[in-house]
This record gives C-alpha cells, sequence and structure tokens, in this order.
C-alpha cells in the first residue's frame, strides 16, 4: 500500500525512523508491509529454520528474517534473506552489520492477504534481475513455492518436489511439503481424548 508522502530521495528515506510493519522503498515511493497473519508467521519460521539449521552449523550461510537490505536503488524488508558464509555483513571484529547494502544470495517473499501475487512476482523477478541469485515466492493458500533465478523462467514447486538451492546450499534437500508443514500441529497418535494418567 502506498503511503500519502511526498516522493523522497533514498538516503531521505533511509534516515526516516523505522515503523511496524516496515515502510518500503520503490522508484521514490515509499510502500507499508502487510501485518503478518498466522500462517506468514509459522512460514517465516519454518522455512528460516530449515535453511538456517542445515547451513549455519556448516558456516555454508545465515538467514535473517525480515532485515532490510538496500541496493539497486530500492530499500526492501523481504520475509526472508540469505547471505553465504563469505558475504555476511560484518564488522572486522565478525559482528553482524546494523544495515544491508549488497544484494543477498536469496530473497524470499511470503504471500500474505491483501498482496497482489503480480505486486510480489515483479518484485522476485527485481531480486534477480539486480544481482540476487534465488527469490522464492511462497504461496500459503496454494502450498506452492516460485522460484526465480536470473535469465530462466519462475519454476513452479509443490508437494514432494524438490527446489534446488545446490548452487548457494549444497546438500540441502529442500521440498515444497517440508515448508509447508510448519503449517499444520497435528495430534500425535491416539484421539486426544485420553485421560491422562494420574
Amino acid at each position: 500500500m502506498a503511503l500519502p508522502l511526498r516522493r523522497l530521495m533514498l538516503a531521505e528515506f533511509l534516515g526516516l525512523p523505522e515503523e511496524k510493519p516496515a515502510l518500503e522503498y520503490q522508484d521514490g515511493v515509499i510502500t507499508r508491509k502487510m501485518s503478518p497473519k498466522g500462517p506468514h508467521g509459522r512460514l517465516e519460521y519454518g522455512l528460516g529454520f530449515l535453511i538456517g539449521g542445515f547451513a549455519e552449523p556448516r558456516q555454508l550461510a545465515a538467514v535473517f528474517i525480515e532485515t532490510r537490505v538496500t541496493f539497486a536503488g530500492h530499500s526492501f524488508v523481504p520475509d526472508l534473506i540469505l547471505y553465504r558464509w563469505e558475504r555476511i555483513p560484518r564488522s572486522p571484529d565478525g559482528r553482524v552489520e546494523d544495515d544491508f547494502y549488497e544484494p543477498p544470495d536469496l530473497a524470499d517473499e511470503i504471500i500474505s492477504p491483501g498482496q497482489s501475487i503480480r505486486d510480489q512476482t515483479e518484485r522476485c523477478h527485481w531480486y534477480v534481475d539486480n544481482a540476487v541469485p534465488v527469490a522464492l515466492l511462497i504461496n500459503s493458500r496454494r502450498e506452492t513455492v516460485t522460484v526465480f533465478r536470473t535469465e530462466l523462467e519462475p519454476l513452479l514447486i509443490r508437494g514432494d518436489e524438490l527446489i534446488d538451492l545446490e548452487d548457494i546450499l549444497p546438500g540441502l534437500q529442500l521440498t515444497a511439503r517440508r515448508i509447508f508443514d510448519a503449517l499444520y500441529f497435528r495430534q500425535s497418535g491416539g484421539s486426544g481424548t485420553e485421560e491422562v494418567a494420574q
């Protein structure tokens, strides 16, 4: 949703105080991110857990949730970004930087109720056109993941189909089903009506 503000230069925008939901900047226009609903929050957590749990112990990459990244004249807050280990924005002592100005190695957007699929698709195209190797668009209602890469047609993934991230995270076996499992809380064994043993 575009805000009724005058057009700003990027440096002016970056001088504004942070808000919640976050403000984003594209072509001089400021928009506000949608407030996340339950499925959105679970998918952010689930994807971060799956990727981070694999990548960080191996020092392959680090995951950041809803972190501002500013590059190519835009300032976005993707739902999840990933930087390969050697590219993590950090100071000489290894501490993560406050501000990120380099394109991530992966950017993820999760479609929220009220968001346009077309707008989110265009954003993922923008990411890969501006030096992000892979962008993922997650649709929780359809339980699909669309994979965007430079100069390739978007690839729709569902169910047990593998999301190929081998160039960024070699060895990761990630499927759409594993991502969307985060949305379900099922009873474990029994009918759930048994009395608790005293």
